[in-house]
Order: structure tokens, then C-alpha cells, then sequence
């Protein structure tokens, strides 16, 4: 059966088993839903990435998991480069970040497409009922809330994207690294070269910047601005900001938070920043 087959069946059996209801499906949208963050690491230059592109966009548009608001991350790494085409959406920091995870995992080699949900699990697309597991784990570890504010494109700093993140960690026992991750929430490429030359490959929340930006201790909160000068131009529509808490030794995210909409205008009011609790 064609990698493709696979994926479209697995994916099928998972929305079908795990959105048994019309408001089961609906509670991933509410505000008590759990964030989880997925990761998929992949590239342009790889043929069996593309319908992992796919699942992961069903993921995101479809919230099949009942309780959880899946928060998706395209993160395309560097090593299928060499191959004729040269991923435009790849960079080094995403690879490094991918080898921690293959450290972590006791893993032999990167490779792609790899799942990881909330730093800490793999997702294997053969396995419809580790999929359920994994997700159903996932949904009952509570996570610190964060919130995010006041994200827009600085009218006079180019190419700057300015917010403001509130952490609530007083029930965090470990000192977490805080992440923001700035998505393009779809991409189109006409492939020119390599193992999927001649394919145009759309793509949704595509990673281009991925920024530490501060620390969270144990019992602690945080409460402060932050920028962004972003690599590459894009219309504020087609952005997403994704703040991340990750334990500085597990590597378990222990919270999360998106932005679907940025706005090319800046706020009449201006949080305080660096200020903590």
C-alpha cells in the first residue's frame, strides 16, 4: 500500500474513533481545552513528507482530539538539501532542535517525517491506536496557562513583530524555556529538483522563526514584552505566533499558546514588560 494510502487510512481511523460526537468534537475549541503541541520535522527535498504535511494539517484544521486544542509546528530541517532542491523553509536551529530530540529518544539517526507530541512522544502514523494513546496521555496533563497579547508587525521597525505573554507558573515545578515560534500558515512551492521534483507541495504552519526568548522558574511566573525581527516578509494574514514552555531538562513542554491572527496595526496600549511575579 502506497505511503499515501497509509497515512489517509490511519488518519481516517483516528478522526473517526476520537470524534464520536458532534460536541465531543467541538470541546477542542473550548476555552478549557488542553494545548498540545505537535511538531512534525520534514523537508521539500523528502517523497515520504509530503502526506505527513497533510495529516498534520488535518490535525490542525480538523482538532479531531476531543479536550485538546492541537497547536501544530512544520519545522523542515536541512539534511535532504543536497539532494537537487534546497528546502527554502529549512535552516540549521531546526535540525539542532530535531538532534535533541534524537538524543533524547536514544534514537540511532534524524529522519523524516518525525511526530513529536508535547517534546516528550513519537507519533508512529502506523499505529491508529498509539496514535489514541498518545493523544488520550497528552490531554490529561494539565498545562501552565499562558496567554498571548497585542501581537502586530511594528509600523516603524520593519519586519519586527512585537507581543506580550503573561505565564501563570506557580503550579510549574521545573525551570522551563520559554519559545516563540512566528508560522506561516500555508506555503506553496513548485519543486524544481529532487524527490518530489515537479510536485507543488502546500504546507500550513511552517516555522521560519524560532526564538528562546526567556526562562520560567519553578513556582514562578513571567510577565513581559517581546519582539521578533523576522526573517522573511509575509503578509500579517498569513501569521502565527506559537509561545512554548519547555522543561530545560525533559524537554517535556509544559505549556503552550498560539495566535492565529496578527495585526498590521499596533495597539493603543502597551503592556509592562520584564515584569515577574
Amino acid at each position: 500500500m502506497a505511503v499515501t494510502t497509509i497515512y489517509a487510512s490511519i488518519a481516517l481511523a483516528f478522526v473517526s474513533c476520537t470524534t464520536v460526537s458532534y460536541d465531543q468534537a467541538c470541546a477542542a475549541q473550548t476555552p478549557t481545552a488542553v494545548p498540545v503541541v505537535v511538531e512534525l520535522f520534514t523537508s521539500e527535498g523528502c517523497s515520504s513528507c509530503p502526506p505527513a504535511d497533510g495529516f498534520l494539517q488535518r490535525l490542525q484544521s480538523m482538532q479531531p482530539v476531543p479536550g485538546a486544542r492541537l497547536i501544530t509546528l512544520s519545522e523542515h530541517v536541512t539534511y535532504w538539501n543536497h539532494g537537487g532542491w534546497k528546502d527554502p523553509y529549512s535552516s540549521d536551529q531546526l535540525t539542532d532542535r530535531q538532534q535533541v530530540y534524537v538524543n533524547r529518544f536514544g534514537l540511532p539517526s534524524a529522519y523524516t517525517p518525525q511526530f513529536v507530541v508535547d517534546g516528550v512522544d513519537e507519533l508512529k502514523l502506523s499505529d491508529a491506536g498509539q496514535l489514541q494513546a498518545i493523544f488520550a496521555k497528552a490531554v490529561k496533563d494539565q498545562k501552565i496557562p499562558i496567554t498571548i497579547t497585542s501581537t502586530h508587525i511594528d509600523p516603524v521597525g520593519f519586519g519586527i513583530l512585537r507581543g506580550h505573554i503573561d505565564i501563570d507558573g506557580t503550579t510549574n515545578k521545573q525551570p522551563a524555556d520559554v519559545y516563540v515560534a512566528v508560522t506561516f500558515h500555508q506555503t506553496n512551492s513548485d519543486v524544481s529538483a529532487g524527490e518530489n521534483k515537479s510536485r507543488k507541495l502546500t504546507e500550513t504552519e511552517v516555522v521560519f522563526n524560532l526564538e528562546k526568548i526567556a526562562k520560567v522558574a519553578p513556582g514562578r511566573g513571567l510577565s513581559r514584552d517581546f519582539e521578533v525581527k523576522l526573517k522573511s516578509s509575509a503578509e500579517p494574514a498569513n501569521l502565527g505566533v506559537v509561545v512554548v514552555a519547555q522543561a530545560s531538562g525533559s524537554g517535556k513542554i509544559v505549556g503552550a499558546a498560539s495566535v492565529a491572527e496578527i495585526s498590521s496595526i499596533q495597539p493603543s496600549t502597551k503592556s509592562d514588560s520584564h515584569r515577574q511575579n
